[in-house]
């Protein structure tokens, strides 16, 4: 009688042990997967409690506000007032938003979470004098760098540029990126086609399931950030880093250096490369002024000097420019796509890459961050989506500080290659001659053109530009990228001098 006992009393300590390490188990290790299942409706109705705290602009738009949701369960409702125009920097805040979609629309909503829903640890204390005080619990509101001006003329010049257009049967897409050179702090980002947040805030679960699963099946998604997560070749752009690296290597040389320009160039393996169109470079004599060679973008010239260079060479320019760079995709509230330059050991794909080509892709993130660099005298500043973010008191609980990424040139070399952007657009054979007076009272942009092939076929070439002004006063740095947009001067430029120009009137136009 006694040796049953025994075992049924080793049996239910066994049992009780088990449950004791379930238990803890459950609450120390899967308790926060467990709280973002989607099927857990506790840690919604939780939320819905507190008000989220609001997001806005540089300028003090709201882009993101918690309103009454009286709907019994609910206490309250996200809004996204500008909508599509913003939701690149917004993203959702929805319940599914962490466990379903980990790869989307990552945006302040999510890198701001914690603060958002006043849980963050930095409210802790804020917290703690609500509750004895009294008062409801309220989350954080979180300032961006955006600029309202600049972010709604970048969505409506895409918006007008891309609507009902396609490629391979496709919605094209397009980005756009500005930068303040001086700090990194992001302007503006929209993408096309983009999406209405407003519609993935819902409380109604199947009306949610139906929305998102349209939106995420689409090709291409609306979801995707075409500013920062969608890579092109930067095409004639990319002439940026090829020269840069061209001026490092000897210090004798400037923009009055003349350089060879055959038409065609005849590559190692034998094979012709052609400047655009069959054209002659410079006055067709075989020698020209590397700053005419970049502002009539020839190619026979910088894929000769990057074979001379060779890939490894350019690599290297490339890398602290930000491309094969993981520390330039580490952007809080912004989901990046590397930009990649792979250095071949055979000079032939090399004088491809050189000039743009080839298996090089870049981001339009990685397009003004061209501009920025150079803009601010060589030294590239880490971009950046959030300023601060400040508590219920108005007291501010975290605050960006500029960050220098990197140094690709020198200031003298930055001073070349602002000669030569200014060139591409103040020379009468430049690429976007068109835009040399930027307008109103004199404005001059210092800017580059690119057309790359992306294998769609010649006809629809992706159009890429990126720029900075006032050239001797930068203030903003922008890249554009367009889908199947034909020439860079054509399509990109346009919008790039649209968003320059609604920018600095918000400074009072500075010259």
């Amino acid at each position: 009688m006694n040796r049953s006992i025994k075992r049924i009393a080793i049996a239910v300590l066994v049992m009780f042990l088990i449950l004791l390490v379930d238990v803890n188990y459950l609450q120390a290790v899967q308790a926060p997967s467990l709280a973002n299942r989607p099927l857990n409706d506790r840690t919604e109705y939780e939320q819905s409690q507190v008000q989220r705290g609001n997001i806005v602009t540089a300028d003090g738009v709201t882009i993101a506000t918690s309103v009454s949701a009286n709907s019994g369960l609910f206490k309250w409702q996200r809004k996204y007032p500008g909508a599509a125009v913003y939701a690149p920097v917004t993203g959702y805040d929805t319940i599914y938003t962490q466990s379903q979609a980990p790869n989307y629309a990552a945006g302040v909503e999510r890198a701001q979470n914690a603060l958002l829903t006043g849980t963050g640890s930095q409210l802790a204390f804020r917290n703690f004098i609500d509750m004895i005080t009294n008062k409801p619990q309220k989350g954080a509101t979180v300032q961006t760098t955006i600029n309202s001006a600049a972010q709604k003329v970048a969505y409506q010049q895409l918006e007008q540029t891309l609507r009902g257009k396609t490629l391979n049967g496709k919605q094209q897409v397009g980005g756009v990126v500005a930068l303040n050179p001086s700090t990194g702090a992001i302007l503006a980002m929209a993408s096309y086609p983009s999406y209405d947040p407003n519609n993935l805030a819902v409380h109604d679960t199947t009306q949610l399931n139906k929305t998102f699963t349209e939106l995420t099946q689409k090709s291409p998604s609306p979801l995707v950030n075409s500013a920062s997560q969608t890579t092109m070749p930067p095409g004639s752009t990319f002439k940026i880093v090829t020269s840069s690296a061209w001026y490092t290597q000897d210090s004798t040389r400037n923009t009055s250096t003349v350089v060879d320009s055959p038409q065609p160039l005849i590559l190692p393996n034998g094979n012709p490369l052609n400047n655009d169109n069959g054209e002659q470079c410079g006055n067709g004599s075989g020698k020209t002024q590397v700053l005419i060679a970049f502002a009539q973008s020839c190619n026979t010239p910088f894929a000769k000097i990057g074979t001379e260079l060779g890939g490894a060479t350019i690599k290297s320019t490339a890398t602290s420019y930000g491309l094969n760079n993981p520390a330039a995709l580490d952007v809080p509230g912004v989901s990046v796509s590397p930009s990649n330059f792979t250095a071949e050991a055979d000079k032939s794909f090399t004088a491809f890459d050189a000039i743009g080509q080839h298996d090089t892709t870049v981001t339009a993130l990685q397009e003004a961050m061209f501009a920025a660099t150079v803009a601010n005298g060589g030294k590239l500043m880490k971009p950046y989506l959030i300023q601060q973010v400040t508590a219920s008191d108005l007291s501010v609980v975290q605050q960006t500080q500029a960050q220098q990424l990197s140094q690709p040139i020198s200031s003298t070399v930055a001073g070349y290659e602002k000669q030569m952007m200014t060139a591409v657009l103040q020379d009468s054979n430049g690429t976007a001659f068109q835009f040399n007076s930027g307008n109103e009272n004199g404005l001059v942009i210092a800017g580059k053109t690119g057309t790359a092939q992306n294998g769609s076929g010649s006809n629809n070439p992706d159009a890429v530009f990126t720029a900075f002004a006032p050239a001797d006063n930068p203030k903003i740095a922008i890249g554009v990228m367009i889908q199947g947009g034909g020439y860079g001067a054509a399509a990109a430029a346009p919008i790039a001098v649209a968003v320059i120009n609604a920018y600095l009137a918000t400074l009072g136009n500075p010259r």
